[in-house]
């Protein structure tokens, strides 16, 4: 079986989906941490475009390859690796189910902008995107636990780093994202407590969170004071 190292960067939500993925499957790996803002040269030589996470493979033959994308990393992983399937068998609901992981890609922009905007106004716009958002995840939801019921699948493990966001924001103010959101906010609660969604960070994961927002001069940290 391929030996696999996972680059990582400790806040990466992206990361955390590959880490979930590896970690359901029960596929040893071994993560190492780089430091964005000061990337090594080794990790730009495999990395094109300079992102985490990288998935380096190393083959029967010795060989390494850099996959990069986080949803290319997830199914390769479901491809490749035994335990539990993390996709539908149906091409469909298979189908169905990726389009919905590039959903909560987009989710992860407007929460870039609601970390990192300094303006009232953006803040307030981004945070209306989001809610507007989850409003059509709520739509899409049924039985729950998860997003396609009883199993666990790859759409869970992209959405669960969207809401540990809200461990903290929720901390701080009060966005009214989840509030007309029910199944949305059901889905949430089963995710944090799923083992393979909380061990996909460190301990110092919450810290490490703060600390972006105050170098960004975060608007939310204004709504806290």
């Amino acid at each position: 079986m391929a030996a696999l190292k996972l680059i990582s960067h400790k806040l990466c939500p992206y990361v955390q989906r590959a880490v979930i993925a590896l970690t359901e499957k029960g596929v040893p790996f071994e993560r190492i941490d780089i430091d964005l803002a000061n990337k090594p040269d080794w990790f730009l030589k495999i990395s094109p475009l300079g992102k985490v996470p990288v998935l380096v493979v190393t083959g029967d033959d010795g060989k390494e390859v850099a996959l990069f994308e986080s949803n290319v990393i997830c199914e390769y992983i479901e491809e490749t690796q035994p335990g539990a399937k993390l996709h539908p068998q149906d091409p469909l609901a298979r189908a169905q189910h990726r389009a919905w992981m590039e959903f909560g890609s987009a989710i992860l922009g407007d929460l870039w902008g609601l970390e990192t905007t300094t303006d009232g106004a953006t803040f307030e716009s981004k945070r209306q995107a989001v809610a507007a958002k989850f409003a059509r995840v709520e739509a899409a939801l049924e039985g729950g636990p998860f997003f396609a019921g009883e199993s666990f699948s790859l759409v869970d493990a992209v959405f669960a780093p969207v809401f540990r966001y809200f461990d903290l924001f929720d901390e701080l103010t009060d966005l009214a994202v989840f509030a007309d959101t029910p199944k949305v906010r059901a889905w949430r609660a089963a995710l944090a407590q799923r083992p393979s969604v909380r061990s996909a960070v460190s301990p110092d994961y919450p810290n490490l969170l703060r600390a972006f927002l105050v170098r960004h001069n975060a608007h939310m940290l204004k709504l806290a004071a």
